[in-house]
């Protein structure tokens, strides 16, 4: 049911916490499953240089922060507005139809920290 890298990243996730201001941090959640993403990063200029997060749910989502936070660290602002949900899933080695909600929730937090997080 679930990838080999979806499984990796649920049973070791990565970043797993929070980070000290002046990180910015938000916190989406989706209503329909009721899963919670809290996702920090610490910017260095247009740089993401560190990525956080916690998650309140299911599998898939709980390996999506995880994978997210990876290919977050690196990436500047304008990297970051261009995420898709295909990126996030391709992450993950796939996302099946009834977990795509992952996804969704991990762009909702993006795009929720891009607008928290003016451009320099």
């Amino acid at each position: 049911m679930y990838s080999e890298r979806l499984l990796d990243h649920f049973q070791n996730p990565r970043n797993v916490g929070d980070l000290p201001a002046p990180a910015v941090t938000v916190e989406v959640s989706n209503p329909a499953c009721g899963d919670i993403l809290r996702l920090g990063v610490r910017f260095e200029g247009e740089i993401a240089r560190e990525a956080r997060y916690k998650v309140r749910g299911c599998t898939a989502s709980i390996a999506a922060g995880s994978a997210l936070t990876e290919w977050i660290t690196g990436k500047t602002r304008a990297e970051m507005a261009v995420l898709d949900l295909a990126t996030i899933e391709d992450a993950v080695g796939g996302l099946a139809p009834e977990s795509k909600h992952a996804a969704v929730l991990c762009l909702d937090g993006v795009n929720s920290l891009l607008r928290r997080t003016p451009t320099l």
